[in-house]
């Protein structure tokens, strides 16, 4: 799980039940992902992914990426990959006809020591051998970069990007609407991004909600990415943990997988799971 301050006070009202199915979309690569579920169900069930299937159950990866309208010939920037978990899932996927980009934090946006960001900038560098060793596929079809050097010609070529469970981290390291910026700069118009993240509770006081315990209220996700020229296209409850209470005094990482109390109360925590998620699916504006 990944850490986090939110600095945007709530301006918009919790809907909990869907806003919308997936709309229509004028992006031809997102227009793909229609009947899409049966070759991400082929990727799940991968020999590839023994190892990683364990996750599946609560992070629900062919769901989530239909909802996102992840086509298979679509180019697709993960943002902050870090276990690669779902970039190993994406580069089976979008592999054999489409382009998996990693997209890493802007090392030199003044929230990250020197040595930090050497090993961000060395995680970027190593990223395409590491999807195509796991992959079998050809590290050519896969790229990443830090988004303080966004190669010339990128800029407008994605169809979506994927922000799971890091808009927390972001906002603590007030980096959130620079970093939001260059994405946005990378997206076709029309282009989507969808978020996962830890879902507070919508009347929890403000401080706990500032990120710091892992989890930000849906409003103020929706609200920011709004003023930074997004429309909400759908809300899912695909993520949704209906045990998670989201008040826990250690944060979100008193749960699974992290178990930051380690053996204390482990066997409630484990029973509860990974915590309760918003699935959110953004349009850029034009």
């Amino acid at each position: 799980m990944r850490r986090a301050l939110l600095t945007l006070s709530s301006l918009l009202g919790l809907v909990a039940a869907p806003l919308a199915a997936q709309a229509p979309s004028k992006n031809a690569a997102v227009e793909a992902c229609k009947g899409c579920t049966a070759l991400l169900e082929k990727v799940a069930a991968s020999p590839l992914r023994k190892d990683d299937r364990a996750r599946d159950a609560a992070r629900h990866p062919v769901e989530s990426l239909s909802f996102f309208q992840v086509g298979p010939e679509a180019k697709v920037g993960e943002y902050a990959p870090g276990g690669e978990w779902y970039s190993r899932f994406l580069g089976l996927y979008l592999g054999p006809k489409g382009h998996l980009v990693g997209l890493f934090f802007d090392p030199a946006s003044g929230a990250f020591k020197p040595e930090t960001q050497e090993r961000i900038r060395k995680s970027a560098t190593g990223y395409p051998a590491d999807v195509a060793k796991f992959t079998g596929i050809d590290a050519s079809h896969f790229a990443a970069y830090t988004l303080d050097a966004v190669p010339e010609g990128e800029k407008g070529t994605f169809d979506v990007i994927l922000i799971p469970r890091m808009l927390h981290n972001l906002l603590n390291w007030n980096i959130a609407d620079s970093e939001i910026k260059t994405m946005r700069a990378l997206l076709k118009p029309a282009g989507l991004v969808g978020i996962e993240q830890h879902r507070a509770k919508a009347d929890a006081p403000y401080s706990y909600t500032d990120g710091s315990k892992g989890y930000l209220r849906e409003a103020d996700v929706i609200r920011f990415m709004e003023v930074n020229g997004f429309d909400l296209v759908a809300r899912s409850e695909i993520n949704a943990n209906p045990k998670d209470s989201a008040n826990w005094p250690d944060g979100v990482w008193t749960l699974p997988p992290t178990y930051a109390l380690k053996e204390q109360d482990k066997a409630k925590y484990q029973a509860i799971g990974e915590s309760d998620r918003m699935t959110l699916l953004f349009r850029k504006r034009d």
